[in-house]
């Protein structure tokens, strides 16, 4: 196996990496507030650049609420159009990072909370999407897909800790070269965007 990218300057896995990703400001957490938005950094970043065409048909949304949430998201800088793409008709649009970074104990106020719960939404739509691909998955993948759920009990201290080592394993195989171009064969599919996702969320204090 060919060796694995290494960032000598980042010796912190839950520091936010300087080329990809993008550290999210109290206006982006604002924009990223409405879960629909999520959705379609999520899109962008695992499927390329698209039209707002192209979303408002995997959504199921009307032009005109689509190109309200693009132009939101150029607002906020998230995205960008890809002019070498677009024509007089379609415009195309491209994530300007690949990776979203926010961390809620730098911040102050109800913004983190806002930009949780968005974020469960837009899983919770991302999975309810995905049990619809579940029966055309292929025996090689369906083999190695993995549900899992953990109840522990640890102190702010040592989730902490827990994400560290998390996201440590993560970026090892996110960081990896790329891969060539290999036929998809059936005892061998070739390689395919994985969504992984993780939740460490302790009861609310009541």
């Amino acid at each position: 196996m060919p060796a694995e990218r290494t960032d000598p300057e980042r010796t912190d896995p839950l520091a936010p990496h300087p080329e990809r990703d993008a550290v999210l400001d109290t206006a982006a957490l604002r924009v990223l507030a409405h879960p629909m938005r999520l959705s379609f950094l999520h899109y962008l970043r695992d499927h390329g650049p698209a039209t707002g065409r192209r979303l408002a048909a995997h959504f199921g949304l009307d032009s005109g609420a689509v190109s309200y949430h693009l132009r939101k998201l150029a607002t906020g800088g998230l995205i960008e159009e890809d002019v070498g793409r677009g024509t007089r008709r379609d415009r195309w649009w491209r994530v300007t990072r690949q990776a979203l970074y926010h961390d809620p104990a730098t911040r102050e106020g109800d913004d983190s909370r806002a930009y949780l719960h968005s974020t469960l939404l837009a899983y919770s739509d991302a999975l309810r999407r995905y049990t619809a691909d579940v029966p055309h998955l292929s025996q090689a993948w369906l083999n190695v897909t993995m549900t899992s759920e953990r109840s522990l009990r640890l102190t702010p201290d040592q989730l902490t800790d827990l994400k560290r080592d998390l996201v440590a394993v993560i970026d090892r195989y996110r960081d990896l070269p790329e891969q060539p171009d290999l036929p998809d064969l059936p005892e061998q599919p070739a390689a395919q965007p994985v969504s992984v996702h993780i939740h460490a969320l302790p009861p609310p204090e009541r």
